[in-house]
């Protein structure tokens, strides 16, 4: 048993010792067989129209919603329309069943007419005193009456006075309490405040409902202005700088894939909307509203659209595709330059050179690469703008990532494959 297993353990040995050499010969001969060089695509530097644009998501929404809310409680005695139906303004819409507001009014009215009596029995007090204190003040002139009298007389007819004054400014607060409670009594009876689309409705007729004047009561319904819609949506911080009112916009609705809606960007927020405060995933972002030139009637509030607002547009410009273009950190040098050969560049801080790591791309001068700094401008989908640099009809690499991003250095010999853009332009 014994034997067995020491031959089973030799067996393994060789095996492992057979892979070892087989791994290092395929290796040894991808070292002596390398390609001497690295394998891009290239293009050569030409002149596009170049438009920067925003990418943004969100919710299309009327500009005009109004929300209808019940100012007095009760049943709804009569519902006169539809979820989705169109209303005129001033188009009757709810009805209150108005018995307990109308009681109230019955006992308001009670009040008021109570007041009025008191006031006409004080007017008749106030004028039997003044009429008391004329006569006392005659005879006093002619002293037939005290001083006791004449200022009994007098504070008699200022008592009456007062009170007159008090059942008036009374009769007053009955006749406002009165009309708030009609005012109440007529929101009972609900009218459309604008022309347009029901686009929500929550009640149903014999439903009762919750009133207040302070607060908002039971929301009934919507009723939204479709004739002009917007698209709000949520742009990054970063980007939010690059838009300005005016900015045309290009919207994608999910509900209809296949058509693109154009729009113009007339509202931008200036107060942040933050979402997961104080953790990693926190996102800052800004509203922005764009309004559809064109409505589509089958546009609903609440549809989810993509956006694209183009910010920026150069045109005639010189462009390279924008996976040709790299950041490369310069390596130090360890040779000191003397102070009269340095250049602007290098006369920086090294801690100002860090920060800021040229932009280069890769020449093709007859199959050698070339770093050439340059400086770049606005971007697209596909190109970015080469500002300093490059000239016209230069050949520059254009691919593939890895190469340029990577593999790629100053001086490296250059295998061309076939560029699969061209291909496709061709065909």
């Amino acid at each position: 048993m014994a034997r067995k297993k020491s031959t089973a353990s030799i067996i393994i040995i060789i095996i492992v010792i057979i892979a070892i050499i087989g791994l290092l010969g395929f290796g040894a001969y991808k070292i002596m067989n390398k390609e001497d060089g690295v394998k891009v695509t290239t293009e050569k530097v030409s002149r596009k129209t170049i438009t920067q644009t925003v990418s943004a998501i969100g919710k299309i929404q009327p500009e005009t919603e109004v929300k209808i809310s019940s100012e007095a409680s009760g049943e709804i005695m009569f519902l006169g329309i539809k979820d989705g139906e169109q209303v005129n303004p001033n188009q009757l819409l709810v009805r209150i069943q108005p018995d307990i507001i109308a009681t109230q009014v019955e006992q308001s009215e009670s009040a008021t007419e109570a007041a009025k009596v008191a006031i006409d029995a004080v007017k008749a007090e106030r004028e039997r005193a003044k009429a008391d204190l004329e006569r006392i003040t005659k005879l006093f002139q002619k002293e037939f009456a005290s001083r006791e009298e004449l200022d009994r007389a007098k504070a008699t007819f200022e008592t009456a006075e007062s009170r007159y004054q008090s059942t008036l400014s009374e009769y007053q607060r009955a006749l406002s309490a009165l009309k708030q409670i009609k005012a109440q009594a007529s929101r009972t009876t609900i009218f459309s405040p604008i022309g347009g689309t029901v686009t929500s409705l929550s009640v149903e007729q014999g439903e009762k409902v919750v009133g207040t004047a302070q607060m908002q009561g039971t929301e009934m319904m919507r009723i939204a202005d479709l004739t002009v819609m917007n698209a709000l949506v949520d742009v990054d911080e970063n980007d939010i700088v690059f838009v300005k009112v005016g900015d045309t916009a290009s919207i994608n609705i999910d509900a209809l894939p296949n058509e693109v809606i154009k729009g113009t960007v007339v509202e931008i927020a200036h107060s942040a909307k933050m979402s997961n405060t104080g953790t990693q995933e926190e996102v800052t972002n800004f509203q922005v509203k764009i309004r559809i030139i064109l409505p589509d009637k089958r546009l609903r509030p609440g549809m989810s659209c993509n956006v694209e607002i183009s910010t920026e547009t150069h045109k005639d410009v010189l462009s390279v595709p924008l996976q040709a273009v790299t950041v490369r950190q310069e390596e130090e040098k360890q040779v000191e330059d003397k102070p009269e050969d340095m250049t602007e560049e290098k006369k920086k801080p090294a801690s100002e050179k860090s920060k800021r790591p040229p932009t280069i791309v890769f020449i093709n001068e007859k199959g050698i690469a070339k770093k050439r700094n340059v400086e770049t401008g606005l971007s697209d989908q596909g190109y970015i703008e080469v500002i300093k640099g490059l000239k016209e009809g230069e050949e520059i690499v254009s691919g593939n990532f890895q190469a340029v991003n990577k593999l790629l250095n100053d001086n490296d010999k250059l295998i061309l494959e076939k560029n699969d853009n061209s291909k496709n332009k061709k065909k």
